[in-house]
């Protein structure tokens, strides 16, 4: 009722007299849900007919903080403790501000004046290890949040914070330690043993972690989180089936999400069920099409099927969403060797060494093809600059050698071959795989009969 009549009163411009405690509720309200133009006018007109509300000045304060006035909510808090210098509110707020401005050091130091001063310890424990994690101190803001836990074993904000600063310094034998502790006090707690099963699972402690997910949806049926952690942990299990209905009752309790159905087609692809995966990724890239997993597992479920069409339409999405992975563009170049496009193939492998993919089968298959096509000399440069980044590769001697006796340039030819035959003679036979003609080749023969004998 309060809030409507102070509304009315400002389409109407008539004053309505308002006692304390409703300002309070008006300007709360307002903060609450956002609407701070209103709560600002609800604290001017609080003061003019409640001047000395020091309640309605710490709002004020607020009010100042939130709009990024600190010089004038500093001003205001100076003005409040000459009048209550012994109000824990006042610390408080200075602490805010000091957090506002970055000084999270001065924001402890007031906060801990706070506490000499309030019956509230709670909050101001909260705010303590608040301030203790912006300085990556997670000890100190873990023992802030176990205090608040001690004296509220049902603040599971503090409790999620508490095994956030254990996972912040790896001490998961530590958090596991503090919840089993914890659940003795408050073992109905699904929120306690999901957080639990997340530590055995990072520790791959899979059966424990199972266990503890049990734990938390037994007592929370409709516990989402606590039914996806349980489905992952299955799957590490290769319970891919267990993972497949956990991942579904995700599904019947919320709406669906393009992860839950990714990670199902996964599981249905793991036992080899190939329509069930499409179906779900399918379901996935139509829930978000942006995804471009989703797109990429359809790619290459179709590429060991050798349904290359499909794959070359579903690459083609994934590289329309993420033009700059180098991985998409290398099973694009795959695809379209298997299609005989081999231009395109060429085009593939060269978008991975420009996003400096330049790893030695990107640079063999590129070769190959430029090889295959008669690009002998684009072939030979690539070489060289492969042969940059890897020193002595047999694979790059090799080819370099056949390339060269091509190109009649036998000189060259030998020279790279007695180096291929020292790092590795018995590759050899890649000549015969990749260059036959050069294989053959009477000086070729004779190069590779009298390094035999040699290590003989």
């Amino acid at each position: 009722m309060s809030l409507v009549k102070f509304e009315s009163m400002l389409k109407t411009n008539n004053v309505y007299f308002f006692d304390l405690v409703e300002f309070e509720e008006i300007i709360i309200h307002y903060l609450d849900v956002g609407k701070h133009a209103l709560a600002k006018k609800a604290v001017k007109l609080g003061l003019e007919q409640h001047p000395a509300s020091i309640d309605l000045k710490f709002l004020k304060v607020e009010l100042y903080v939130f709009e990024g006035e600190l010089d004038k909510a500093s001003i205001l808090l100076k003005r409040i403790e000459r009048i209550e210098p012994n109000n824990d509110e006042v610390f408080i707020q200075r602490a805010t501000i000091s957090s506002k401005s970055g000084n999270h050091k001065e924001a402890i130091i007031n906060l801990q004046k706070a506490l000499t001063y309030t019956d509230d310890k709670v909050d101001v424990w909260s705010l303590m290890g608040m301030e203790y994690m912006y300085l990556d101190d997670f000890e100190n803001a873990r023992l802030n949040f176990q205090k608040c836990l001690e004296i509220d074993y049902e603040d599971y904000s503090a409790l999620y914070n508490v095994v956030y600063c254990f996972d912040m310094v790896k001490k998961h034998k530590h958090a596991i330690k503090y919840l089993n502790t914890y659940i003795d006090k408050n073992p109905y707690c699904e929120v306690a043993w999901h957080q639990l099963g997340r530590q055995y699972f990072v520790l791959e402690q899979f059966k424990e972690a199972l266990t503890a997910f049990d734990y938390a949806v037994i007592i929370d049926e409709s516990f989402i989180g606590g039914y996806l952690e349980k489905a992952k942990t299955l799957e590490e299990l290769g319970e891919y089936q267990g993972a497949i209905d956990n991942y579904l009752v995700t599904l019947e309790l919320d709406d669906p999400t393009a992860f839950a159905y990714v990670r199902i087609g996964e599981c249905y692809e793991k036992i080899e069920k190939y329509e069930a995966a499409i179906s779900y990724y399918k379901k996935a890239v139509h829930e978000d099409p942006l995804l471009d997993r989703g797109w990429i597992l359809l790619t290459n479920l179709y590429y060991d099927e050798e349904n290359y069409q499909k794959a070359a339409y579903y690459i083609s999405k994934a590289l329309k969403i993420d033009e700059d992975n180098s991985i998409y563009w290398k099973r694009y170049a795959e695809i379209n060797i298997k299609l005989n496009f081999f231009e395109e193939a060429v085009t593939g492998f060269e978008k991975c060494l420009g996003l400096e993919d330049d790893a030695i089968e990107i640079y063999i298959a590129l070769i190959d093809v430029l090889s295959f096509l008669g690009e002998f000399n684009d072939a030979i440069s690539v070489l060289y600059n492969a042969q940059k980044r890897h020193k002595n590769l047999a694979e790059i001697e090799y080819r370099l050698a056949g390339l060269f006796f091509i190109l009649n340039k036998e000189n060259y030819g030998s020279d790279h071959l007695i180096a291929a035959m020292k790092i590795d003679y018995g590759y050899h036979v890649i000549l015969n795989d990749i260059y036959p003609i050069v294989f053959d080749n009477e000086k070729v023969q004779k190069l590779l009969a009298d390094y035999k004998k040699a290590l003989e």
